[in-house]
């Protein structure tokens, strides 16, 4: 049996209108220190999001989206965030901002694959 590690996530929403409080799950970010492992998957749903505002920059959400998933990658995607380790980009993607794509609040697990957990939180909460 292979040992399961504790593991942290975090959803990825995106807020539209932040006046009125409404958001859409659109990823899903995952870290294991025990892995060294820093993740995410994302699925954004533009239907369910225009259903909250037919104005939303969807362009704009996509390539915040993609944004994250460079610094989840680390390397020179990551910017920055290139030296960090794969904590530090961690808690840097869930620290709270006001921007329209918003870290959700940090749950823990247990895991023996940290990228398998992403893929099935992403189906569990995202899609």
């Amino acid at each position: 049996m292979s040992e399961r590690n504790v593991y942290e996530y975090a959803l990825l929403r995106v807020v539209p209108r932040v006046e009125r409080g409404e958001c859409v799950n659109a990823g899903v970010l995952v870290y294991c220190r025990a892995e060294a492992y820093v993740g995410v998957r994302t699925h954004l749903d533009e239907a369910r999001l225009l259903a909250l505002d037919p104005d939303v920059d969807v362009a704009g959400v996509r390539s915040a989206l993609r944004a994250v998933e460079g610094v989840c990658a680390g390397g020179a995607a990551a910017g920055q965030a290139a030296a960090d380790d794969p904590g530090r980009r961690f808690r840097w993607l869930i620290a709270p901002r006001s921007t329209i794509v918003q870290p959700g609040p940090v749950h823990t697990g247990l895991t023996t694959d940290p990228a398998a957990e992403a893929d099935r939180l992403l189906d569990l909460l995202v899609r």
